[in-house]
Order: structure tokens, then C-alpha cells, then sequence
């Protein structure tokens, strides 16, 4: 009998580390080597080695939690907000100024705040179904309202009463080697996350969910647990470094955390991990944070340079050092998250490093990584249960079980709570009409969300982009003395490239939505920042303030003169922005609702593979849709820089979170397939109301602005839980069956 041949599939892969990680060694040797010729009197010295691997302690720590959460193909966007809020509430709970605890109670409380928010996502993500996503980025909005509120946008400081405590706070100190303890602290915790995931059951059992959790269901694993257990290992990451940051500093300031999400993303997806799941090494991703962070300093430090300086007529020679411009390393840093999850597709899952390294030895290429899950996920047809319940019912009761009806009369009422509150105010033509200016920009962002969303794909970025346009068109007006036409066509066609950008990283490179557009929320942000050097601008042309004016200013403008009478009156205190609000509202719903485009699109967010059996063309779709929610951002980014007379870099802070919510409450589904532009607008109202309304006086009482943030997020997340267990569960429907089935049994037995 032959013998059998077997084929072999080579060695396993390594667990702990890998050639990878040998790469990225490499890679920081010769970036350390490149910093030191850029800027020697920094990068050459001991401390710029030491500051280096103690800045990274802080990410690395928060990046092995991480590690754990984006393996089970998960995402926590809220690690930069824990972190700052476990600072803040650290220094509340131990400074004199506040509540004095002792050192023990203060880390205690500190510890179950992290554990607190890690069970929350995971909540919120497992069992109550909410997109990784939009539950943490809910969270990280939450949380950043939390510290601004907490901190009333000034830093806390307990130097005295530190040094009463000296063993808590020697961890932020160096020690009698010369380096400072964090790095010791984040050894530590390197080595117990890698052992953990490489070598333990906890492991197994993350990197079997991540791949394919059908199968691992299937297997017996507990994947809710499993991913539940990773969320509170992220948190209590960053709870650890907001601990040390807070034994190192002896205070904290309102910007700890911010942008850290995006930092920690990058160095996990930098050091190996997989986005889709399935893959990651703890050792890799903390490799990828000092990454990161080399790229940050170097960035930040810039390189030394001479200027001459002409005093009483000489030239002299100056030392001085080349730093970029505000906003610049915020751009840097997002372009390093894009290109480092389309690292993960495009050369770790083909094997490029592999195959080329086989074909030098003239070896057979390395097998291609499984591809496992994707067989198993589901189509997306959840809204049809809530459409069917549309077309049977007649009467008021058609109009109630329209998805949109919730958003109108949660309108309603909330006009009605600002009357009954403050009728002196609310009651004021000229003042419910200014209202409606703070609307507009709103609505104009949410009529182009609706597009995206109701395609299944989800835009991040349109408050950056807002900024991005602004910034555009305050630039040529004032830096560039543009007129107003140039300055307003300028800001249109840089906020559609971001469009562009964001349409081709997700449609052409085939990446998650939520991850492109999270990169160029970022991106724009800094652009807005750099184009302006960080400054407010302003101070142009009053033909391009017009855009911003009431209609009858724009007729006065012109040579024309209203009768006094309705018309006038109307005219006095009707703006031009939200005539074109409403213009482009009534052209885009008619082309959702009623244009075979519209069609397509809700189709393609129902089901995306039906669509393309169909013959219709996906990608096109959602191409154009992210196009479209782009130009709406940038129009609106025009409008604000009219309304306004200037522009500041925060143009758009938290925009996307309210425009979210619009779509949301407007009955648009998170998952795709359903939104109306009516929906949308009221949704929009709706949020507007609700900040009048907590921005309102009432008896000398004015909710802080932070808090209001707060209450939008909170806001958010419940409306994403409605669409999901309301809408689409149908969960009070059910619980009526389940009591009439009840009831009816009842009185069976009973009749026997």
C-alpha cells in the first residue's frame, strides 16, 4: 500500500510575537535615528529616550485593553473619555478644594468608576444590541460633557496633599535606577495581557468570538461574556493610566483623553491586530503605541532652525525651532489611523511581507489567512416589520405608526414645555425665529445623514467637515482677500474632496464607514485649525454676510423696500439660510421619497446583497450618499462663518452627535433601510428644542452647557435603543401577545 502524503500547512503562527513585531523594532530604530538628525539637542539626549517610553507607558496600557476589545471585532471609542474622566473624578474625590478623601477611598472609587463604564458599553453593546460605535462614541461624548462639567474648563491641582502620600505618587516618579515607575507598571501589565491572550483560556476564547462568534457560540463559548469581559478590560486599561497620569502630573486639566481614542486605535491596528476580528498580540500593539507616540514627539518637537532678526540694522542670527502649524499633528495622526487599517487588508491578510520574502528563497508563498464569519453574517431587513404595521393601518392611525410620527409629536410637546415655561420668550416671533437659525444648521447636516444613514453606512465626520468648509472660506476671504463667490465655491470644494476621501476609503478600499469617516473627523478638524493657526478669524465682506441675514436685510442690501404689512414682517424675521435649508430639505426628500435613486438607496440599507442581485449598483449609492451628506456639512460650514461674521476652530463641536440623534429620533434606522427627510427635520427640531429648552431661564436658573452635552448623548443612545427593541423588536408588541396568549389561557382553565 503507497503511503499517504499529507500536506503540510507550515508552523503556526507565533502567539506571543512575530515577525511583525520584529518589523516594527526596525521601523522605530531607524524613526529614533530619523528624529535625532531632525532635532538632535532633543531626540540625542537620555530624556527624550525616557520621556518616549514613559508617554508610551500611559498608551500602551490603555492599547493592551484594546487589544482585547478590537480582536473580539469590537470597538471602544470611549477610552479617551474614561481616561479623563477616572483624572478628574480622582482629583474631585482627593483634592482639599473638593471632597478630601483619603488616597485609598479616592483610587477605590476611581477603579469602580472604570468598572462602571466598562460594564455600561458592554450593555449596551451585547445585550442591548447597540453598534459598538455608537454606543462608545455616545460615551466619549458623555464623558467629555462629564469632565468639562466637573473641571468648569479649569485644571484641579493637590501637589500639598501629595506629598503626604507618598507611596501612591512615587508611581509617577523615577526611581533610584533612573526611569520612571510607569514603565515598570506597564511591563508589567504587557506581560500579564499578552500571557493572558496568547496562552490562556480567556484568550482562546477572545480570539475564537473575534473570528467567527457563530461558530464560537456553537462551540459552547460565552460570546456575550466573552465580549462584555473585554470592554471592562479596556476600561480598567485606561482607568490605570488616568491613575498614573494622576500620580505623575498632581492634577489634571479639562483636555486629558482628548483624541486618545484615535491614538490607541492606531497603535493596536499599527501592531498586527485585525479590525475584522480574529487576530492581535498584545506585545504588537504596544509596539504600535510607541509608534504613535515617536511620531507625535517627533511632530510636536520639530527641528532646530536659524532666523535673522534685523535689530538697529544688522542682521543677527537667532536659534529658533520649526514647529507645525496648530492642528497639523491631529491631521497626521488621523491619516496614521486610515493607512493603518488598510494596512491589515491590503498587506497582513495577503501575505505581502510572506510572499515576497517565499519568492526571494524561492519557496512556495505562505498560505492566505481564513477569511472566517462572513458566510454566516446576516442581511439587514429589520425595518419591515414597522413598514407592514404602516400599510395596514387606517385613519390617525396610519400617521402613528409611521416610523417619523414620534419625532413630530416629541416636537410638539417640547414647543409646547418652552411656552408653558417661558411664554414672555417662547411667544416672540423675532425669538422663535432665532431659535430656528440654530435649527438650520442642523437640519441642513441631518437632511445628508439621512442619505447615508438610511444606506446602512454611518458618516462621523460631518462636524469636522462643517469646520473644514468654514475654515475654507474664512481663509480666502480674509488671508487671501477672496470675494464672496470664489470663498464660497473654495469651502464647497474642500469639504466634498473630504466627501470624496471618505467615499473611496469606504466604497473603493471596502473599509468599515465608521472608520474612514472617524479618521477624517479628524483630519478636517485639524485642517480647520491649520488653514487658521489655530485662531479665530474675522472680518470680511458684508456681501457674504448676507448669506447669514434675515431676508428683508438682503432686499435692503439690494435697493429694495417692503410695505410695511405680513409681508415685512415676516421678511424681518425670516433668514436666507433657512430659506435654503428648507429648499434643499424639500429637493432631497422628494428624491428619497419618490426618484428611483431614493429607491435605491433605502434598498441598499435593507439589504445590501439582495440590492446587487437586483442589478443594482451598491457601491454607487453609497458613494454618491456620502458625497451628498458632505456637501450638505460644507454648506452648512458656509452658513455658519455668514450667521456668525467669523470663524472659530471649535466650529461643529459635537455636531455629528446631534445630527445622529435627528436621523435617529426621526425614525431612520441605525442598521439601514428606512429614513424620511420629514423624520429627519423634526428630529432635528426636536434636539434643537430640547437645547433651547435647557439653555432657557427659568427663575434665574440656566443649565450649564457642559451638562447639556451630557443630555444630548443620553438622548442618543436612548434613541438607538428605541429603533432597535421598539421599532424593529417590536418588544411592546410582543409583551401585548405575550399577556392576551396569558389572558387566554387564564380563562381556559378557569372555563374548565
Amino acid at each position: 500500500m503507497a503511503p499517504v502524503e499529507t500536506t503540510s500547512l507550515g508552523r503556526a503562527p507565533p502567539q506571543l510575537a512575530g515577525g511583525w513585531e520584529a518589523g516594527l523594532i526596525l521601523f522605530l530604530v531607524l524613526l529614533y535615528v530619523g528624529g535625532v538628525f531632525a532635532n538632535p539637542t532633543f531626540f540625542a539626549s537620555t530624556d527624550a529616550l525616557h520621556a518616549l517610553l514613559r508617554d508610551t507607558s500611559r498608551v500602551g496600557i490603555i492599547a493592551v485593553g484594546m487589544t482585547f476589545v478590537i480582536v473580539n471585532k469590537d470597538l471602544d471609542l470611549s477610552v479617551g473619555s474614561t481616561y479623563g474622566l477616572v483624572a478628574v473624578a480622582f482629583a474631585r474625590l482627593f483634592s482639599p478644594s473638593f471632597l478630601d478623601l483619603e488616597i485609598t477611598a479616592s483610587v477605590i472609587l476611581c477603579l469602580l468608576l472604570g468598572t462602571a463604564i466598562g460594564l455600561l458599553n458592554g450593555v449596551l453593546v451585547t445585550i442591548l444590541r447597540a453598534p459598538a460605535f455608537i454606543a462608545t462614541l455616545t460615551i466619549l461624548f458623555i464623558g467629555r460633557g462629564f469632565v468639562l462639567a466637573l473641571t468648569h474648563g479649569q485644571a484641579i491641582y493637590y501637589s500639598g496633599k501629595a506629598d503626604e502620600f507618598p507611596l501612591f505618587f512615587h508611581l509617577g516618579e523615577t526611581n533610584v535606577l533612573g526611569f520612571n515607575n510607569q514603565i515598570i507598571v506597564f511591563a508589567c501589565v504587557v506581560a500579564l495581557g499578552a500571557v493572558v491572550l496568547a496562552k490562556t483560556r480567556w484568550g482562546y476564547e477572545t480570539l475564537a468570538t473575534g473570528g467567527n462568534e457563530q461558530a464560537a457560540v456553537y462551540a459552547g463559548i460565552p460570546a456575550r461574556w466573552v465580549r462584555i469581559r473585554a470592554y471592562l478590560i479596556s476600561s480598567l486599561c485606561a482607568t490605570l493610566a488616568a491613575l498614573l497620569s494622576a500620580a505623575q502630573d498632581k492634577g489634571v486639566t479639562p483636555l486629558y483623553g482628548v483624541s486618545w481614542e484615535l491614538t490607541v486605535i492606531a497603535s493596536v491596528v499599527i501592531g498586527g491586530a485585525s479590525i475584522l476580528g480574529g487576530r492581535g498580540r498584545v506585545i504588537g500593539s504596544c509596539l504600535g503605541a510607541a509608534v504613535v507616540v515617536l511620531v507625535d514627539k517627533v511632530l510636536r518637537e520639530g527641528w532646530p532652525i536659524t532666523r535673522i532678526v534685523v535689530i538697529d540694522g544688522e542682521n543677527i542670527a537667532v536659534n529658533a525651532r520649526f514647529t507645525l502649524p496648530a492642528g497639523a499633528v491631529l491631521v497626521f495622526l488621523g491619516l496614521l489611523l486610515v493607512i493603518a487599517v488598510l494596512i491589515e487588508p491590503y498587506l497582513i491578510r495577503r501575505q505581502v511581507a510572506g510572499r515576497f520574502w517565499a519568492w526571494l528563497r524561492g519557496r512556495p508563498p505562505p498560505p492566505a489567512y481564513e477569511m472566517g464569519g462572513v458566510a454566516l453574517e446576516g442581511v439587514q431587513t429589520k425595518g419591515a416589520m414597522a413598514s407592514d404595521r404602516e400599510l395596514t393601518a387606517t385613519g390617525f392611525g396610519k400617521f402613528l405608526a409611521r416610523r417619523d410620527a414620534l419625532a413630530v409629536i416629541l416636537t410638539i410637546l417640547l414647543w409646547l414645555t418652552g411656552l408653558t415655561l417661558r411664554p414672555d420668550y417662547w411667544w416672540n416671533l423675532s425669538n422663535t425665529f432665532a431659535i430656528l437659525l440654530n435649527y438650520t444648521e442642523l437640519a441642513l447636516i441631518a437632511v445628508g445623514l439621512t442619505y447615508v444613514i438610511a444606506a446602512g453606512d454611518i458618516d462621523l465626520s460631518v462636524g469636522a467637515v462643517l469646520a473644514l468648509s468654514g475654515s475654507t472660506a474664512a481663509y480666502f476671504l480674509k488671508v487671501l482677500g477672496a470675494d464672496p463667490m470664489t470663498a464660497v465655491a473654495m469651502g464647497l470644494i474642500v469639504g466634498m474632496l473630504a466627501g470624496l476621501v471618505n467615499a473611496t476609503v469606504t466604497v473603493g478600499f471596502k473599509l468599515p464607514a465608521f472608520i474612514a469617516t472617524l479618521g477624517m473627523f479628524y483630519i478636517a478638524r485639524g485642517l480647520a485649525a491649520w488653514f487658521v493657526a489655530g485662531q479665530q478669524l474675522t472680518g470680511w465682506p458684508e456681501g457674504y454676510n448676507l448669506l447669514g441675514r434675515k431676508a428683508n436685510d438682503v432686499l435692503l442690501h439690494f435697493g429694495f423696500s417692503l410695505p410695511p404689512g405680513f409681508l415685512r414682517t415676516v421678511a424681518e424675521v425670516v433668514s436666507v439660510q433657512t430659506i435654503w435649508m428648507f429648499f434643499v430639505a424639500l429637493v432631497a426628500g422628494l428624491v428619497l421619497a419618490y426618484s428611483p435613486f431614493g429607491l435605491k438607496v433605502l434598498s441598499t440599507g435593507g439589504n445590501l446583497r439582495a440590492s446587487a442581485y437586483a442589478g443594482i449598483n451598491t457601491n454607487r449609492v453609497r458613494f454618491l450618499a456620502l458625497l451628498l451628506s458632505a456637501l450638505c456639512a460644507s454648506m452648512a460650514g458656509i452658513i455658519n462663518v455668514a450667521y456668525f461674521r467669523s470663524f472659530n476652530p471649535v466650529a461643529g463641536q459635537f455636531r455629528e452627535l446631534d445630527a445622529i440623534a435627528s436621523v435617529i429620533i426621526g425614525g431612520g434606522s441605525i442598521f439601514g433601510g428606512y429614513g424620511t427627510i420629514i423624520g429627519s427635520l423634526a428630529g432635528a427640531a426636536a434636539i434643537t428644542l430640547v437645547r433651547a429648552l435647557l439653555q432657557l431661564n427659568v427663575q434665574g436658573f440656566t443649565m450649564p452647557q457642559h451638562w447639556i452635552n451630557v443630555f444630548i448623548g443620553v438622548i442618543l443612545i436612548v434613541a438607538v435603543l428605541v429603533d432597535i427593541w421598539v421599532r424593529q423588536a417590536n418588544i411592546f408588541g410582543r409583551m401585548r401577545s405575550f399577556l392576551a396568549q396569558r389572558g387566554q389561557r387564564s380563562e381556559t382553565s378557569h372555563g374548565r
